[in-house]
């Protein structure tokens, strides 16, 4: 079954007992089902053959068994606009008090917003609007790494931008990996601006580490180029990396402009802003060997390092579940 392509006829193979009956009469909608040439997966939905279910079916059958209002979601709403990210499982939502779906195959979630800003009014099946689907997807796996690897994607495949995700995230409320959701989307900016370089800061000081330059320009053959961060006493600079830098144009122009500063005889490490957030020991340890490298013999202090950003999240998990259970 050609799937995906908001083309009714695709979809003819599941539905609804009531669209079954009056298009070819209850008697052989009842008849089909009893001698199995049919299925009924569920009350209320029939599917128009006897073999298994496809994962296509399986997100129908999910959908019709829900509640009037009710769309696809999360990964299931995700691939039907053309990104899998890898959870096979038929994933629907309903209005917020609905009853589940008559299918225990369908793993539901409820919502109080499911208009047409994050519903799109058009497409078929119904389903989320992507960067509605980028957030549930997100916020309902227990990964942080999956998390951010879902956002990091979708804004990759150019299938949302970071604006929508802003917007589809003040209309969703509390959710899981808020802060990580919050952070790959700050990321996309990138640039020296953007918040892990600001974080780079923090750590760069608490190695102990001699001030140091921004956005260092050299000339170049084709024109300037900024090193984020230059130690002139050193001799060595640093480059932040965000989310821009994973796209493939953006990836080789930062890979042409680091042998540019290479040729020139400068030194450098490279940091992602992910490492940055949460591995700080790591960056001070390999920012310190390369100052030693250069002859430094500072003492880093590593009490002054940033906390990392996963373990502020557990903080406040953990500090919200001490005043629930005070109260």
């Amino acid at each position: 079954m050609r799937f995906g392509s908001d083309d009714a006829g695709d979809m003819d193979l599941v539905m609804t007992v009531a669209v079954a009956n009056r298009r070819f009469g209850a008697y052989r909608v009842r008849r089909n089902v009893e001698i199995g040439v049919w299925q009924r997966p569920c009350h209320g939905v029939v599917v128009l053959h006897n073999a298994a279910l496809s994962r296509d079916e399986r997100d129908l059958v999910a959908l019709h068994s829900s509640r009037r209002g009710s769309a696809l979601s999360g990964p299931s709403a995700l691939r039907l606009d053309g990104l899998d990210v890898g959870d096979a499982r038929p994933h629907v939502t309903l209005p917020a008090g609905a009853k589940a779906p008559s299918w225990d195959g369908a793993v539901a979630h409820w919502s109080h917003e499911l208009t047409q800003r994050d519903v799109h009014p058009a497409r078929t099946p119904r389903r989320t609007r992507p960067a509605r689907s980028v957030l549930d997807a997100a916020s309902w796996h227990e990964s942080e790494r999956y998390a951010r690897w879902v956002v990091i994607t979708a804004l990759q495949s150019g299938l949302v931008t970071t604006r929508h995700l802003r917007e589809a995230l003040t209309r969703r409320g509390r959710c899981r990996h808020r802060g990580v959701i919050v952070q790959s989307v700050l990321d996309a900016a990138g640039g020296i601006q953007s918040l892990p370089e600001k974080d780079f800061d923090a750590i760069w000081r608490a190695t102990g580490l001699p001030p140091a330059t921004r956005q260092q320009p050299l000339r170049g053959p084709d024109g300037r180029y900024y090193l984020d961060v230059w130690c002139e006493q050193l001799g060595f600079g640093v480059e932040v990396h965000g989310i821009p830098h994973l796209a493939v144009e953006q990836w080789d122009a930062d890979l042409h402009r680091s042998n540019e500063i290479v040729i020139r005889g400068r030194n450098g490490l490279t940091f992602s802003s992910y490492t940055i957030r949460n591995r700080p020991n790591d960056v001070m340890d390999q920012l310190d060997r390369m100052a030693r490298a250069h002859g430094w013999e500072g003492t880093p202090a590593r009490e002054l390092l940033p906390t990392p950003a996963s373990v502020r999240r557990a903080r406040r998990r953990s500090s919200a579940r001490a005043s629930t259970a005070e109260t």
